[in-house]
């Protein structure tokens, strides 16, 4: 795959069209789109975003679920010139504004199904120019346009010079350590990270790829439709994930590998066993997060290889768990592409078995973030002394294994998603009758965590936990709202009135504690 060591988005989807023309590349229950058909497609999204006015640069945000027009709207908006920012339609209010606010884009193109929330951020945005969705008829600060005329015919899009080391992607953090950050991305980033995705699961053009995450994730996204595009695989794109579909989608496709999150592998293992569990096309898996313990006793069950890594939206997969090279419990061993050192709080480098926070470089070029969009202080706070700091703590073995061992960052790990503390905090402070809260994750029964909030009412308030639960609802994405609410008196707290979270952990679930069910 020598071709693709260097390109961009819009370049790889051209070669592979030009290789292999009609034949199938994007299966769903509905449709089925050609190589040759997703690039015209592509191209025609192109034209008619420079037509609005798109320029080389400009980023172009997409809130959408799980359709191949997503994946023309991405290399659309990359032959275009454009920088791509899938963002999580779950989002609202304040996290929404900022994440289209800090990435400064021009044009939002969203589903009808997202348009109260967006819109009710849209007259708080200075750099938008257009809206491509269906608005329902509502008074719009800029204008408006149909997705359908997207896809109207429109010519040629004007060439644009676009090099692999030029903007091509937003990926929004989780916002673990405060709100959340814009990974700014080069094109080659993702055509690295789907090539060592290709090497390492070893796909071909025989392989078929069932993707039943969102595509605004990296991990369905590039590790999934970018990599089935290298390999000139299929993939089969499911609207979401379906725990009771699953295996039918896999045996009806013939299905010969996913990927998936760590809350998928235990949902899986817990339905009741079946003699033909291990009677499917399906061989390979890739992810990350499965439960140590279930992760052997999974393979056997299911008849699949698991492949484990280790990543972030800024710092693409550093490390894996390669079949036959592996050990669980372990983030895996280190991969092409990257440099990486342990070091104490001192940033001395620890010995072998000492925990210490994770340092990350490429050593290739193009291959991680540029920076923060929009976030220049957070960029050069991250890049101290010319390393990524991750702010997460590990430990290498003699074998060269690496285990994560805690966070510095105050993340929640819910089903797959990455949520931060600080905007479930923001969420639950706007409620009139809240003092303050803090939020932290608590075990859950599918293997990662659920969301809880310990609550402090204003002064003379009474504060009603139901009710805030339902402004919660409202306020910020479903797998956001916490799951269990804790009224308190007062916060536990050091004396520079910091909150001790680390004593409402120890503290969990309690029996004053109100258990709304685990929504998501």
């Amino acid at each position: 795959m020598s071709d693709f060591a260097f390109d961009t988005h819009h370049g790889v989807l051209s070669k592979r069209a030009a290789a292999l023309g009609e034949r199938p590349y994007i299966i769903t229950d509905t449709e089925t789109v050609t190589f040759a058909e997703l690039d015209r497609q592509a191209q025609t999204v192109a034209a008619n975003l420079q037509r609005l006015g798109i320029r080389k640069g400009d980023v172009v945000a997409l809130m959408m679920g799980n359709r191949p027009s997503f994946l023309a709207i991405w290399f659309g908006i990359a032959a275009a010139g454009g920088v791509f920012a899938p963002i999580n339609p779950a989002h609202r209010g304040h996290v929404l504004r900022h994440m289209l606010a800090i990435s400064r884009s021009r044009i939002v193109i969203f589903e009808e199904q997202f348009a109260d929330q967006l819109l009710a951020e849209a007259a708080h945005l200075p750099d938008l120019i257009h809206l491509v969705g269906d608005a329902g008829g509502r008074d719009l600060p800029v204008p408006s346009s149909a997705i359908g005329e997207l896809f109207a015919p429109a010519g040629e899009p004007a060439p644009v010079e676009v090099k692999p080391s030029d903007p091509g992607m937003i990926m929004f953090t989780s916002g673990t350590t405060g709100p959340s950050k814009g990974a700014l991305k080069p094109h080659n980033e993702a055509v690295w990270t789907g090539r060592m995705t290709c090497d390492v699961m070893e796909y071909t053009d025989r392989d078929t790829l069932y993707m039943p995450l969102p595509l605004f994730h990296g991990n369905a996204l590039v590790m999934g439709a970018f990599a089935a595009l290298t390999a000139g695989a299929r993939l089969v794109l499911a609207e979401r994930f379906s725990a009771q579909r699953y295996w039918d989608d896999i045996r009806r496709h013939g299905c010969t590998a996913t990927n998936y999150s760590g809350g998928i592998i235990p949902i899986l293992a817990k339905a009741e066993p079946r003699a033909d569990d291990a009677d499917t096309p399906l061989a390979k898996m890739f992810g990350a997060g499965a439960p140590p313990h279930l992760l052997e006793a999974f393979e056997k069950r299911f008849g699949v290889t698991l492949t484990e890594g280790y990543g972030m939206s800024d710092m693409g997969v550093p490390f894996l768990n390669r079949p036959g090279i592996r050990k669980p419990g372990t983030c895996g061993r280190l991969q092409k592409g990257f440099a990486v050192k342990l070091v104490d709080d001192e940033g001395r480098e620890v010995a072998d078995g000492t925990p210490g926070e994770l340092l990350v470089r490429p050593d290739i070029p193009h291959y991680v973030m540029l920076g923060y969009i929009g976030m220049p202080e957070k960029t050069v706070e991250t890049w101290r002394d010319l390393w990524f700091h991750t702010g997460d703590i590990l430990q290498r073995d003699a074998d060269g294994f690496y285990r994560f061992v805690d966070r510095k960052k105050d993340a929640i790990r819910r089903r797959g998603e990455n949520i931060s503390s600080f905007e479930v905090e923001a969420s639950v402070n706007r409620h009139p009758d809240v003092l303050e809260s803090a939020a932290f994750g608590v075990a859950s029964e599918l293997g990662e965590q659920d969301v809880m909030a310990c609550v402090v009412a204003r002064p003379g308030q009474s504060l009603d936990p139901a009710a805030l639960h339902e402004f919660l609802r409202t306020q910020m994405a479903p797998f956001m709202v916490p799951r269990y609410l804790r009224v308190l008196d007062a916060l536990p707290k050091t004396a520079t009135e910091r909150v001790e979270k680390f004593r409402l952990r120890e503290a969990g679930v309690t029996d004053d504690t109100l258990d709304f069910g685990a929504r998501r």
